[in-house]
């Protein structure tokens, strides 16, 4: 371990990284940021803790093991980036509560016009939006029943909606959820859904998964959000269920392409509510501290010679 390189890219106060030493006492650490890292650290580290652009990375022989702050990998599984030796792990389950919450308050907003009497608002316009919907007893379908699918779910039952979740593979329900399926029963679930909550990773699966088939056959006046992927979404179908008002709303924090061009129609679109990309990040203190303990105990494993968590390549 004496000879170690050692990449941090994930901010870390001088008792993490205190913490960090201990574990691995004879490494050589190195401290830099996303934007501040440089090809010369990356190629000369043979651990990486934390996000460096994927570029950077082009099959690095030195590295062992690349240890990702992000729940997302993305750009790291793409071919010719890491070496088959690297072992890969992210931070999932550090952004539960981040991006479920920024979703959930997402939805209560769409649901009570909160984004259009903000739009008033700056207007300075006094007007009634007329009706409303509730999400005691609404049906809501979650795509993507993981860590961040179940914490969406727990707060959306705690006020009385009936939760649907679908996930990869069949599980038991989970007392949160009245219903929990997968993925071949999608087509027969989204007429009866009041909202779709996605939170859907990048597969070949789900790229453009929906797009006007699965938009035409949603349930009319429901609403759509998306918190996973944008590549999820074919952009220009949804502003035409949104245009056409088959759809009530929809509430996006990530989208395709992304950042979304300044001319982009999705833009002016009056029930649109878009964030960007910024349910997960730091944003919530709480999740950097997730972020520090998956990484440190990581570490520990690595140590001593244990499965890590979270393991998404080998």
């Amino acid at each position: 371990m004496e000879e170690k390189k050692i990449l941090v890219a994930i901010p870390m106060a001088q008792t993490q990284k205190d913490q960090l030493r201990q574990l691995l006492p004879g490494a050589e650490y190195c401290y830099t940021t996303f934007s501040d890292v440089t090809v010369e650290q990356v190629q000369q580290a043979q651990i990486i803790l934390g996000n460096v652009p994927a570029e950077m990375i082009q099959s690095c022989e030195k590295l062992a093991w690349l240890h990702l702050n992000s729940a997302g990998y993305d750009p790291y599984v793409k071919e010719g980036v890491l070496s088959p030796h690297t072992l890969l792990t992210n931070s999932s389950g550090a952004y539960d509560k981040a991006v479920a919450e920024h979703m959930f308050a997402m939805l209560l907003c769409l649901q009570k016009k909160l984004h259009l009497y903000r739009d008033d608002q700056t207007r300075h316009l006094w007007g009634d939006k007329g009706e409303v919907v509730s999400i005691t007893d609404a049906t809501i379908l979650i795509l993507g029943a993981g860590n961040i699918g179940k914490h969406f779910a727990t707060l959306a039952h705690a006020l009385g909606a009936r939760v649907v979740g679908i996930k990869r593979t069949f599980g038991e329900c989970p007392p949160y959820m009245d219903e929990l399926h997968t993925m071949d029963r999608l087509r027969e679930l989204l007429p009866k859904a009041d909202a779709v909550v996605s939170f859907l990773p990048s597969t070949d699966e789900t790229k453009g998964l929906f797009g006007k088939e699965l938009f035409q056959i949603m349930k009319p006046g429901s609403f759509f959000l998306n918190g996973g992927r944008g590549d999820l979404v074919c952009t220009e179908d949804l502003c035409d269920a949104l245009e056409s008002v088959h759809l009530a709303g929809a509430a996006l924090d990530v989208t395709e392409p992304e950042p979304l061009p300044a001319d982009h129609r999705l833009w002016d679109i009056p029930n649109v509510f878009l964030t960007p990309h910024v349910s997960g990040g730091y944003h919530l203190s709480e999740t950097l501290h997730n972020v520090v303990s998956i990484c440190l105990e990581n570490v520990r494993r690595y140590a001593a010679g244990e499965t890590l968590r979270n393991v998404v390549m080998h």
